[in-house]
């Protein structure tokens, strides 16, 4: 087991830190480092209110996500590409926005072979390619695998030299590890339900039941992921080839585990404590780019795929808001489902210290590595990508995107700060989740976030002209 790390800072000074706006200044680099490093760690179903660096008011504690913060750049308008995690996967690792694809990650890959990815660009790029974690993009042949042959359309296939993780969700059967292909071991075994007093039935330990492969144990699967990113970052530091590491977290998304050493941390029950596990994670890869000299030539991109699993009873009960100043939950087409932390870390390129109040999506990743890496994406790639380069440079004022489309189906657009929903409710988990328009009342949902964030004011009836406008403008993109 790996000591609790943190990183230099105290945590209590992290939260306190006053992070200026840099807007409009000149460039750090007018020429930018040839061919870093890239290293990509996405949490699973983190709130944007958990990092205490994004909510001072939060209960959990995460050091080495606010000090990655302090020495970098903290975006505070970034959206994933859907709000659960098959969509939100596919628009950060292709550019393009979900909706235009089939998401049966169950039965068939969501990639296509002929798709370029972003790890595809990488390997060709010349870079060394490694993924750890969760894929939950989709395996030809499945639910029902035949696992004496190879699991074909996954990472291997889709631009990766080495993969080592699981093919979904660590609620999702079947359960067992993966390296490249194949499993390390076939799932022969078979575990039950598991759920947690006190919670919803889909929060605290919970999982379904199904095959599970004999070397599994779901308390043990982020320290393994982590063991395997750390082994990684040691192999990776011995070339001098360049790499992109992609490290896919499973939590805090359920079954919420947290190993020993974290229980009592922060102020939210055993999610908190697991928050802290993954804190502590995300610490041990960090220093492990420290102890390897990596550092200063690597990018390093901290996120979540989408909002937490977290309910208004939760707030009460914990005083916690997981979404900090947000509305809704994962799977709303409400802010926090997918409006999520986004942090870069780029030394002596971006400033530390420094926020960035630029809108900026999942999608916009491909495109945006494409420049720093110094790579033309083909004109059939990254459809729905838009660089923000010169966001992390802070030589724009203004973001380099004024519109995206959000929401797994589709259903969000924004048009700089307002957002339109083009139907009532949440569309997701959050109460109520589908709502019947009225004859006369409002079909959809309009709100100004510059004025509220926290979409309590629909605003459809009283601004039509927008309304038309932003359904225009979905509907064009759609096509």
């Amino acid at each position: 087991m790996f000591p609790t790390f943190r990183r230099r800072t105290p945590a209590l000074l992290l939260a306190t830190v006053a992070i200026p706006l840099f807007i409009n200044t000149p460039s750090l680099q007018a020429d930018l480092p040839q061919r870093p490093n890239i290293v990509l760690i996405m949490a699973d179903d983190m709130g944007y209110g958990d990092p205490a660096c994004y909510n001072p008011e939060s209960k959990c504690v995460t050091p080495n996500i606010d000090q990655l913060a302090s020495e970098g750049m903290r975006f505070t308008d970034a959206h994933t590409a859907g709000s659960v995690c098959v969509p939100s996967r596919y628009g950060l690792l292709t550019g393009r926005y979900p909706f235009r694809r089939s998401m049966n990650s169950r039965v068939q890959p969501v990639i296509d072979a002929d798709r370029l990815t972003l790890s595809a660009m990488l390997k060709s790029a010349g870079y060394e390619t490694s993924m750890v974690g969760k894929w939950h993009l989709g395996f030809e042949g499945g639910p029902d695998y035949d696992y004496s042959k190879p699991m074909l359309g996954g990472p291997a296939n889709r631009g990766f030299n080495r993969f080592f993780g699981m093919h979904a969700s660590l609620d999702i059967p079947p359960y067992f590890y993966m390296t490249g292909t194949a499993p390390v071991l076939p799932p022969s075994e078979h575990v039950g339900d598991s759920n947690t007093d006190g919670w919803s039935k889909i929060q605290g330990a919970f999982w379904r039941s199904g095959p599970v492969a004999p070397d599994f144990k779901h308390d043990e699967v982020l320290d393994r992921f982590a063991n395997e990113t750390l082994t990684e970052v040691s192999r990776l530091s011995q070339s001098e080839t360049p790499f992109f590491l992609y490290m896919a977290l499973p939590a805090p998304h359920t079954p919420w585990l947290p190993a020993e050493k974290f229980r009592g941390i922060g102020g939210a029950g055993m999610y908190s404590e697991f928050v802290a596990h993954v804190d502590d994670v995300v610490g041990r890869v960090l220093f492990a780019l420290d102890q390897h000299q990596l550092s200063k030539e690597t990018v390093v991109i901290f996120t979540s795929d989408n909002g937490p699993v977290w309910n208004e009873v939760d707030n009460e009960k914990y005083g916690h808001a997981s979404v900090g100043p947000l509305r809704g939950m994962k799977g709303d087409a409400w802010e926090g489902g997918h409006r999520v932390p986004f942090i870069v870390r780029w030394p002596n390129v971006i400033a530390a210290n420094s926020t960035s109040d630029h809108l900026i999506g999942f999608v916009d990743t491909i495109a945006t590595v494409a420049d720093i890496v110094g790579e033309e994406l083909p004109k059939n790639a990254g459809d729905d990508s838009v660089s923000f380069l010169s966001s992390l440079q802070q030589t724009a004022k203004e973001s380099s995107r004024e519109t995206i489309v959000l929401h797994h189906s589709g259903t969000v657009v924004r048009d700089g700060h307002w957002k339109l929903v083009n139907h009532l409710g949440s569309g997701g988990f959050s109460p109520p989740r589908k709502v019947k328009a009225e004859k006369n009342g409002p079909q959809g949902q309009l709100y100004n976030l510059k004025e509220d964030l926290g979409e309590t004011n629909n605003l459809w009836q009283s601004e039509p002209e927008r309304v038309e406008k932003m359904l225009k403008m979905l509907a064009e993109i759609k096509q």
